[in-house]
């Protein structure tokens, strides 16, 4: 019920927590009523939420620091400043390890400014100095604001310009550019100042805000042509982003022999893309080699250009401006990709020779690329199919499994190991061939990743992790990592302990992403180097009667289905995206309508695919439809399940694919291939896990005997 009132904060949520809390006692009745005041607090209700705040204080002692640390935020919020700073005063020696003990001595300074005690919102400050509080936006926002207070006026706007250049992307940081607006200093922020500021919204994906900002430096006065012309420049860039962007505006900007010029050609080539102007853009890139052949903007440039003929499948001319830029940009952020896309076309336009040179400097110059195992495997396949070297094809794809255990193309590596024969008539003794293998140093870099130092238990007496219990009882997620950490022992145990209160609470997504990042290594690892019980919770089976039920009815192997869960919504049934897909399986409800259509189901409601139940049903009716469509090809069905059946069909037809892995490498969008091979992946891990869980309790049994 708590989990429910801080997800929807319902009439009916409320009601369920407010009467649990009323039949219960202690720690049970604090959680409850600790569930209510944090919900109130997000509602703004304030009055409530210090109630119930209040209550959860006098009814345990466990979660006492919250119901003190928000009850003083809610009666703050709610206006009265003399009850806050009561629950505030002496915080830190009653809670010396509370998580919020760095983010006391801001609210109390806060407080205290609007009771009008300057000084003592001082002291609270100085309380905090010396301590981590100090980095926080918060901490800078109550000190530069108790120098404004005590009239220390140079001092307080120093404080907000480092707030504002420190953490631009904050809350604080807008109260701060406000406040020097407010006492004339805002022209203490220099051109550079505030271009950074400007790029930090623009990094960020908030165009309308760099927009602004961009737009207001470019009139303002005293500047140099350059900067005007570089304000100018990157307001049209976010224009662009936000597809306001005109020719005829991208024309009118200055044509400079600069980096403003270079961007500006670049926002003229990336219209002419969106018009399929192939005319207009080459020009453009053509004008660019010419006056900018070192700038940043024209790499940008290349690869797009490479990216629009790529999806044209004009792979020739994608080639040379990949390859235009792998060679003039070795250091480009999309080097590595550029080179890789350059040797795969090639192989595809059947340029082997090239292709195996190209995929060698690949696996020499970018051995930490993300498409460098790509490039091993396909230069195995080179060494089998053109070259007749099995033994050096097969040191590739020992390299591979080594180093990337349950990576797609690991998988696909285990199978032409296990096809791979020496052909008749080869060229090369097996001996000579192995020798070769030997000497290639470049595959000596594919390694397994060091076997990481994890427990699969944790402390039964620690406070922190007891606290964090509680706060999944009260449904106060957001804590809990918090919580967990502040136990100066749980590095070894953090992430499993909060996994693990995720999962027993039914939050499966929650406790997926808690192992992911801190387990990033884990797709490279073996089986046996990670402890089953973390294993389980990255490749969890929740609602598995369902899904097992579901997939025997339509011919489904429920490892697949589960998997297909995993990559669309890690097993968050109210997940919507961006594309309005909903539930578990990511159902479009025009999809949903027609399966429940089929289904017989009467009066169907597009929330009812946020139930488990109905979205599995659902979903396993539309993969067993699009797996029908392609003749029971997994990979084009899946394929078709993120893109679309027509892309699929396109893309088969523009074969003819040597085999499924040609097939997947080929898909031209770059989301839909890392969807393909994720689930392809995720199946394997799945039936490999089981598979280690069942020897494990094999030998347990032995061992027994």
């Amino acid at each position: 019920m708590a989990q429910q009132l801080a997800l929807l904060r319902t009439p009916e949520a409320y009601a369920g927590v407010t009467e649990y809390a009323r039949k219960h006692t202690g720690e049970a009745a604090a959680a409850a009523y600790l569930a209510l005041g944090h919900a109130y607090l997000l509602d703004r209700r304030f009055a409530e939420a210090e109630a119930s705040l209040a209550q959860a204080r006098r009814a345990g002692e466990e979660l006492a620091d919250y119901a003190d640390f928000l009850g003083a935020e809610a009666n703050h919020q709610g206006g009265n400043d003399a009850a806050a700073e009561k629950l505030l005063k002496g915080f830190a020696d009653r809670y010396p390890d509370s998580i919020f003990v760095d983010q006391a001595p801001e609210l109390e300074a806060t407080v205290l400014l609007a009771l009008n005690h300057p000084d003592g919102a001082r002291a609270a400050l100085e309380a905090g100095a010396d301590s981590d509080a100090m980095d926080r936006a918060g901490y800078q926002l109550a000190e530069g604001q108790v120098d404004l207070a005590l009239g220390q006026v140079t001092a307080a706007n120093a404080v907000f310009k480092k707030l504002l250049l420190e953490h631009p992307l904050t809350d604080e940081a807008r109260t701060a550019l406000v406040k020097l607006t407010q006492t004339g200093a805002a022209s203490l922020l220099t051109v550079a100042d505030l271009r950074s500021l400007g790029d930090a919204y623009y990094d960020a994906g908030r165009y309308n805000e760099a927009e602004e900002q961009y737009r207001a430096l470019a009139h303002a006065p005293d500047l140099t042509a350059a900067d005007r012309a570089g304000f100018a420049v990157a307001e049209a860039a976010c224009q662009l982003k936000l597809k306001r962007l005109t020719t005829a505006q991208a024309e009118a900007l200055p044509d400079t022999n600069d980096e403003n010029g270079a961007r500006r050609l670049d926002l003229l080539m990336e219209l002419d893309r969106d018009r399929d102007d192939e005319a207009g853009q080459q020009r453009i890139l053509a004008e660019m080699e010419t006056r900018f052949p070192r700038s940043p903007w024209l790499s940008e440039a290349l690869f797009s250009a490479g990216n629009m003929y790529l999806l044209k499948r004009d792979y020739p001319k994608a080639i040379e401006y990949y390859g235009y830029l792998a060679a003039h940009f070795p250091a480009s952020q999309d080097a590595a990709a550029a080179h890789w896309r350059a040797g795969w076309l090639n192989y595809r336009l059947g340029n082997y020779a090239e292709a195996a040179r190209l995929f060698d400097e690949q696996i020499k110059l970018y051995p930490a690329a993300d498409e460098t195992v790509s490039a091993l495997y396909w230069r195995g396949r080179l060494y089998e199919t053109q070259d007749h070297y099995p033994v050096l094809a097969a040191a590739n794809y020992r390299a591979i499994i080594r180093a990337y255990q349950h990576y797609f193309y690991a998988q696909m590596a285990r199978e032409r190991l296990a096809a791979l024969t020496t052909p008749a008539g080869t060229d090369h003794s097996p001996g000579t061939q192995e020798k070769m293998a030997a000497e290639e140093p470049e595959l000596n870099r594919f390694q397994p990743v060091p076997e990481p130092k994890l427990v699969d238990s944790f402390p039964v007496d620690s406070p922190h992790l007891a606290k964090a219990k509680l706060l999944a009882n009260a449904g106060l997620n957001e804590f809990i990592a918090a919580e967990i950490k502040a136990d100066p022992d749980s590095d070894s145990w953090s992430a499993l302990a909060e996994a693990q209160i995720y999962a027993n609470y039914g939050e499966t997504f929650r406790a997926i992403h808690a192992l992911k990042r801190a387990l990033p290594y884990a797709s490279a690892a073996s089986i046996s180097s990670i402890p089953l019980v973390y294993w389980r919770i990255l490749f969890p089976e929740p609602y598995w009667d369902t899904i097992k039920a579901e997939s025997a009815r339509y011919n489904l192997n429920p490892y697949l289905v589960a998997s297909l869960i995993r990559q669309e919504s890690e097993f968050n049934p109210s997940a919507v995206s961006y594309a309005n897909a909903y539930g578990l399986m990511q159902l479009l409800p025009v999809v949903g309508r027609q399966m429940a259509h089929e289904l017989g189901m009467e009066h169907f409601q597009t929330f009812q695919l946020l139930d488990p139940e109905t979205n599995i049903k659902l979903g396993t009716r539309y993969l067993r439809q699009m797996l029908d469509k392609f003749n029971g090809v997994e990979e084009y069905a899946l394929a078709a399940y993120n893109a679309g059946d027509n892309r699929v069909t396109d893309w088969e037809a523009a074969g003819p694919y040597s085999g499924m892995d040609e097939f997947i490498e080929s898909i031209p969008f770059t989301q839909t291939r890392e969807y393909v091979e994720a689930i392809l992946r995720n199946e394997e891990t799945y039936k490999a896990i089981d598979e280690f869980a069942a020897a494990h309790a094999r030998a347990g049994i032995e061992a027994s005997k």
